[in-house]
């Protein structure tokens, strides 16, 4: 097998959960091909490189092996390499507006109310 879907790859390397989640990032421009939009069924061959917004997260991958079929993490991470920036620290992750203090517990149900209120529901 010298080439396979852009969307059948990026399933099988476990960047999407889905087939259905990795065609529907395709189709909404997320992933690019050696620096060209892709659609789902844009083949990928050894050495392209793949570009995919997920989880507001850009990943860069170069393709290493072919695959189509989703295998364990251990023989994913060994089809590709990965050229991605690193991850941001977690605490700029975090929304500060809806952080709580550690060890709080549970919403009391005013601040929920106000979480409520401040969201619009």
């Amino acid at each position: 097998m010298e080439q396979t879907r852009v969307d059948k790859w990026l399933w099988a390397v476990r960047l999407y959960t889905s087939r259905t989640a990795a065609s529907d990032g395709c189709s909404g421009g997320h992933v690019r091909v050696n620096g060209a939009a892709a659609k789902p069924a844009t083949m990928v061959r050894v050495g392209d490189r793949v570009s995919a917004v997920v989880g507001g997260r850009e990943r860069i991958l170069e393709v290493v092996r072919i695959i189509e079929k989703r295998v364990g993490a251990a023989v994913a991470a060994e089809c590709l390499v990965d050229h991605s920036p690193p991850p941001p620290p977690r605490e700029e992750m975090v929304d500060p507006l809806f952080a709580r203090a550690r060890g709080t517990g549970r919403p009391t149900k005013r601040d929920r109310r106000q979480l409520d209120r401040f969201r619009g529901r």
